[in-house]
């Protein structure tokens, strides 16, 4: 069967959005403006949060947030180390320092008793992520952060149109952050979203983004030093058209799911795709398979590049944060985040997007699974 390279993700860009850019390119506003605002305002209400601010990326997101909420030197912020985005580099930039805690094995999300075991004196916040767009334990979570009396900050960077509860993911922080970067549902190039229902808030994080020429010479605005992290009129007018094609969007994805779910059936050895009672819908960001205990991190990697071979692009989906050689420094090793660690080793994300078919699925998944009877594993207890 010949194919062509099979990427592991794809926007999904139609006709719609091409126009939409082309508009700006003939306007006389590139950079952040009219339509910035508008997709601030119109992401917002997508939600039903009162306020949108347009950043630059996840982790200025993060680093305007914490700025905003005035954590910085001697504060401790508690954060999971297991995702594929990397947003909790911010807490770092900031001058806080960053506490790892554990996952819950199943979903991949910050496990509530773990991160309620880092809490001390100094905690100021928790950063909980829709892991790859499986909500995390969201009212556990806010009556954790309400006990401890601390911010409770949504990283929902890898999860758009999950809902939990009933209630759409990017509604249950103090403030919640978006990401549309690839692989992300909805892509803009660069580019994310901080909502929150705060006023007062939402002004810290409007003054701590971006300065705009007629506050040059504002005495309130210039007591703070701002970000350059300002999203441009062309990210935006992509982000409006996406918007309104998002229901589109996760369709088609929807679809490709099914085709995974309907093959990977045949492939032993693997922890099925998990989806807590109380969640009522996940959108992934990728599609990600967890390979048997007897799978090592070496074999992982030997299907990833078996996968590169037979041009798919396959990819580990995390490599753990407390384990890069920056949070060596900070006293992480290996062994500090036992069920991370052991998630982490054996996550293997495959192609997902919109532009991909029932036999290309099919390929993929018989692939992936050939290999892995050739790196010796055979069939494994998860």
């Amino acid at each position: 069967m010949e194919q062509d390279w099979i990427a592991l993700t794809d926007p999904d860009i139609s006709s719609y959005e091409l126009a939409a850019v082309t508009d700006v390119l003939k306007s006389s506003r590139l950079s952040a403006g009219p339509l910035a605002e508008r997709f601030e305002a119109e992401f917002a209400e997508s939600l039903g949060r009162r306020y949108g601010i347009a950043v630059s990326s996840g982790t200025a997101g993060l680093m305007v947030s914490l700025r905003a909420l005035g954590i910085g030197p001697g504060d401790e912020v508690i954060a999971s180390a297991y995702s594929w985005h990397q947003i909790a580099n911010a807490i770092v930039l900031v001058g806080a320092t960053p506490v790892f805690a554990d996952i819950d094995y199943w979903s991949g999300t910050l496990a509530v008793d773990k991160a309620e075991a880092k809490i001390t004196p100094h905690t100021r916040a928790i950063v909980v992520g829709n892991t790859n767009g499986h909500p995390a334990a969201w009212a556990p979570f806010r009556a954790l952060a309400e006990a401890h009396g601390v911010k409770l900050i949504e990283d929902s960077t890898e999860a758009i149109g999950s809902r939990y509860q009933g209630k759409l993911v990017g509604t249950f922080g103090d403030l919640s952050i978006f990401d549309f970067s690839q692989p992300s549902a909805m892509v803009c190039g660069e580019g994310a979203m901080i909502v929150t229902d705060d006023p007062d808030l939402a002004s810290e994080l409007y003054y701590h983004r971006s300065r705009g020429l007629d506050e040059r010479f504002s005495v309130s605005i210039g007591s703070r030093v701002a970000h350059q992290a300002s999203i441009s009129d062309m990210t935006a007018a992509l982000g409006l058209a996406q918007l309104e094609r998002l229901d589109e969007i996760l369709v088609r994805r929807k679809r490709v799911e099914s085709y995974y779910s309907q093959y990977i059936q045949s492939f032993e050895g693997i922890k099925p795709s998990y989806i807590a009672p109380e969640v009522d819908e996940v959108h992934w960001m990728v599609y990600v398979i967890h390979l048997g205990t007897r799978f090592t991190r070496s074999a992982r990697n030997q299907i990833v590049d078996d996968l590169a071979t037979a041009e798919i692009e396959g990819a580990a989906y995390c490599n753990p944060l407390h384990l890069n050689y920056f949070y060596g420094t900070l006293g992480y090793k290996k062994g500090n985040l036992f069920v991370t660690e052991k998630v982490a080793d054996r996550s293997l994300a495959l192609p997902f997007h919109g532009h991909l078919y029932d036999d290309t699925i099919e390929f993929i998944v018989t692939t992936a699974k050939d290999s892995s009877i050739n790196v010796g594993a055979g069939a494994a207890i998860y």
